[in-house]
């Protein structure tokens, strides 16, 4: 089913009890962090904070922190599941028969009514702030760690749209009030509203924002997946079965979901820019200040009584990372298309989902581990990993302890190392030179002697499956 939008999930959660109120008073500054970082690391519920200090709004956070509950974010069981119906949708079989004539055209209505449509009035514009009645100090933003530059508006909705194509763009990035009606926008260099201000700039023209808090789920999570060339709000469309509704800005020429809670609307002027951060990022470290544009907000519309949604990075566990999960899990299907030996892949939320790629891989020829390696460095944004550890496709890539037995025990580090060199996150403090560094592959797989090891490789140690039946069935007479 598809939520109305947050008020409606949050709903759903408290009726699942997983959900919490909290009714006393917080401090924005570091408390709500200390709290949510608890909560976080026990695998708690989300939190709803009834009475931020400095702000009349609610504040809701780790909305997404659990797989269970980014599942149920996107209307399903398991996050596996929305991968298989991308998987099924892109089966390049011919239909067979009457039967396989009515699956393709199933698939192809599954699809008719996903694009967004415009609504003339919305509930997102029911409060109307322009000028000098915009107050960003009204949201509650977070200064979430002791070293941050200020107080930050994580997890809002940033659109723009190419000066010269049209073509929109929904992003997430981090944006630090700078004072009541600026913030300031953190797009990396490979983002594509990046591009959308380098082309407005090169022509010394302004580009269009505006920035939706609140979204429901599905949109929400559609902003921070990597879809070069999708639409995201027919992604959106598609992972909650129905259209996503959208209305016109008042003072942009931009559309936003109908059903946000909040929306920032104003201008980049070119050539502007401030200082930002530091920041206490989801890579456990802080960034360093860097300038980058900032946006004069005109206009905040809301719901007549909005719920602020927000988020907190850090050292890994956070909230971000079943989002990084849910990307994994519904992705898998584009990759296996391009590459199809790929039978699995982990992306460790300690290496915050660039750091490191366990792939398993039906290995047929001598050094298809590499081939994957170097098609791993060449699809998308995995090109920013840094390192990649290939195992065989009867291992299971998200069992640590299962990888990390192969990789230890597999690896002659001078025959089966790939050393190279690439594109790294902006984010990455290791790396000698932003933006690029070096990049490692493992080759974890059982050796051939095609591939020059000629003294034929081990059996490994297995039970005979009678004896192993017969201790199963008489477990309970052993005592233990």
């Amino acid at each position: 089913m598809a939520y109305d939008d947050l008020r409606d999930f949050l709903a759903t959660l408290e009726r699942r009890h997983d959900l919490t109120r909290v009714r006393v008073p917080v401090d924005p500054h570091l408390e709500v962090t200390e709290i949510v970082t608890r909560v976080v690391s026990e695998g708690g519920p989300a939190l709803l904070f009834e009475h931020v200090e400095g702000s009349t709004m609610p504040l809701a956070i780790n909305v997404f922190g659990t797989e269970a509950r980014m599942a149920a974010a996107l209307s399903v069981e398991r996050l596996d599941d929305i991968g298989h119906r991308i998987g099924a949708l892109l089966k390049p079989e011919l239909p067979q028969g009457v039967g396989g004539l009515k699956d393709a055209l199933g698939k192809l209505a599954s699809l008719r009514g996903v694009p967004p449509k415009k609504v003339k009035t919305a509930p997102c514009q029911e409060v109307v702030q322009r000028g000098a009645e915009v107050d960003l100090f009204a949201l509650p933003g977070l200064h979430a760690w002791p070293g941050d530059g200020g107080a930050f508006l994580n997890l809002g909705l940033t659109h723009t749209k190419h000066p010269e194509t049209g073509v929109r763009n929904l992003g997430m990035y981090r944006l630090q009030r700078h004072d009541a009606r600026t913030v300031g926008m953190h797009w990396q260099i490979h983002k594509d509203s990046n591009a959308h201000h380098a082309v407005a700039e090169r022509h010394g023209e302004r580009l269009p924002v505006a920035i939706a808090f609140g979204c429901d789920p599905a949109v929400t999570y559609a902003a921070s997946a990597p879809l070069p060339g999708i639409d995201e709000y027919l992604f959106a469309g598609f992972l909650r079965g129905s259209r996503v509704e959208m209305v016109d800005c008042l003072s942009v020429p931009l559309q936003v979901p109908a059903n946000a809670q909040i929306v920032l609307e104003g201008w980049l002027e070119p050539g502007v820019r401030r200082l930002e951060g530091p920041f206490g990022d989801h890579t456990g470290f802080y960034t360093p200040i860097e300038p980058f544009p900032a946006l004069t907000v005109d206009v905040i519309t809301m719901q007549a009584d909005p719920v602020f949604q927000t988020i907190v990075v850090g050292r890994p566990p956070q909230e971000d990372g079943p989002l990084g999960k849910a990307t994994e899990r519904i992705f898998l299907p584009l990759i296996q298309m391009t590459v199809p030996e790929i039978v699995d892949y982990d992306l460790p939320v300690e290496g915050v989902f660039h750091n490191c790629a366990i792939v398993s891989i039906n290995k047929r020829f001598p050094k298809h581990a590499q081939k994957i390696m170097h098609a791993v460095w060449g699809a998308g944004l995995l090109s920013l990993t840094k390192l990649v550890v290939i195992v065989d496709a009867d291992c299971d890539v998200h069992d640590y302890s299962e990888v990390a037995w192969r990789a230890f025990g597999n690896v002659d580090y001078a025959h089966d190392l790939l050393l190279s060199e690439g594109p790294v996150d902006h984010l990455d403090h290791a790396a000698y030179m932003q933006f690029w560094g070096g990049k490692a592959g493992i080759d974890a797989t059982r050796k051939l002697p095609t591939e020059g090891y000629t003294r034929g490789w081990p059996e490994e140690l297995t039970m005979t499956p009678e004896v192993v039946a017969r201790v199963s069935r008489r477990w309970r007479e052993y005592g233990l």
